[in-house]
């Protein structure tokens, strides 16, 4: 087999952006097979995604896609570097990729590159500036970029990198690599059409916010010109059988219970939760009654509400610090979602690679000889996450998928 390519997403859903990056990154790479880490039932914005990690895999398989492995769920509700950590060391475990691919705004992975340097090294006069910035109040992502730029001094070459979502996480990719020293070589495609916030229908490019919006509008025929027709027809199957998510604000009775039903001290002890924030936490869900008010009360300058909808999600999902220092530390496991055929002789060559990595194709059979195995508590909460996830749906919400639902294949 010649090289293999790496892909990092949630496909949420997936795209003619993403079919694109897909094409484009086997064309530089003259890649032969491909690999995608997948984000499962929640995504790193801190919300659900629209549509199931079965479902979205199904889309990838059929668009290019060999192999597709899911991101645990303490990943990928994290923040961007821990995401990217994430997907880099189970990429790392495998000892098969050659290449990873990553879409950016920019398109200049030089230039990404330089602001990976210094967050992969830190440099002690960059870390002095970085505490001085937090000193003032800020967000730790607005402090580190006004160190950065405070840092590289040149803000006409650097101005508005970090400013872009994309960027900002291939950065973390590639910081996650240099840190690994990592064999992979990463490569970046410039974000094509629209950009990630974008309302526009460009050239049948579409951002997955607009398109989200699409299918909630009932507005098919836009989406129709925005997806690849497969991603349509999956899409539509998932409406009509009521098996998706519009949004966070599905759970709000579920989250604002959980959190009254938790002290303080359990509060703090929630993934993100730091300076006191245990406190306002407690204090709001004690005196709100909807998710879009409990946000609006915690939420600040310092606090934002990408990080605030992360900790509720942590809390729903019942994750403690100790659980992401745990994987931090861990060879994650590495759970397959699909494979093609090509697929599967990759996962046959994995598992020959790496004999210490534990593959997980079926829950029940790791679940029946893995039960003392370090990582199965991780595991078992991942599966209760999709029990959480499918509460949401309008119908059909049935737990256990984990257990019932197969390897997709395609």
């Amino acid at each position: 087999m010649g090289n293999v390519l790496a892909i990092i997403g949630e496909y949420n859903p997936f795209h003619n952006g993403h079919l694109y990056h897909i094409n484009k990154s086997k064309e530089l790479t003259n890649s032969d097979a491909t690999i995608l880490i997948l984000s499962g039932n929640f995504v790193q914005r801190g919300s659900p995604a629209f549509i199931d990690k079965w479902k979205r895999s199904s889309m990838a398989l059929k668009n290019g896609v060999d192999l597709v492995i899911e991101l645990p769920v303490l990943f990928s509700i994290s923040s961007a570097e821990d995401f990217a950590f994430g997907a880099i060391s189970i990429l790392n475990s495998l000892k098969i990729v050659d290449y990873l691919s990553f879409g950016s705004e920019s398109g200049n992975l030089e230039l990404l590159s330089v602001f990976a340097n210094v967050l992969a090294n830190e440099p002690p006069e960059f870390k002095s500036l970085l505490q001085h910035e937090l000193s003032k109040g800020l967000s730790f992502p607005e402090a580190r970029e006004n160190a950065l730029m405070l840092y590289l001094g040149d803000i006409r070459k650097y101005s508005n990198i970090l400013n872009c979502p994309n960027n900002i996480l291939g950065i973390e990719y590639l910081r996650a690599l240099i840190k690994s020293k990592s064999p992979i070589s990463p490569i970046t495609i410039s974000r094509q059409g629209v950009g990630h916030l974008s309302k526009k229908i460009n050239n049948n490019f579409a951002s997955g916010s607009t398109i989200r919006e699409m299918i909630l509008n009932n507005n098919y025929d836009d989406l129709y010109s925005v997806v690849p027709q497969n991603t349509y027809e999956i899409i539509m199957d998932a409406i009509r059988s009521g098996e998706f998510i519009p949004d966070l604000n599905i759970f709000e009775k579920e989250i604002i219970f959980i959190l009254r039903y938790m002290t303080v001290e359990e509060i703090a002890n929630i993934p993100l939760v730091s300076e006191g924030l245990e406190h306002l936490i407690k204090d709001a869900s004690s005196n709100c009654n909807t998710l879009d008010e409990l946000i609006s009360k915690i939420k600040s300058k310092r606090f934002t509400q990408a990080r605030i909808q992360r900790i509720l999600l942590y809390a729903l999902l019942g994750y403690n610090k100790a659980d992401m220092e745990f994987l931090k530390k861990s060879n994650s496991y590495i759970r397959i979602l699909g494979a093609t055929n090509r697929g599967k002789v990759l996962l046959s060559k994995i598992s020959s690679n790496n004999k210490k990595l534990d593959i997980v194709t079926s829950i029940k059979q790791f679940e029946n000889a893995n039960k003392k195995n370090r990582l199965y508590p991780i595991l078992r909460k991942d599966i209760l996450s999709t029990d959480v996830y499918t509460l949401g749906y309008l119908k059909n919400s049935k737990a256990g998928l984990d257990y019932t639902k197969k390897m997709v294949t395609n």
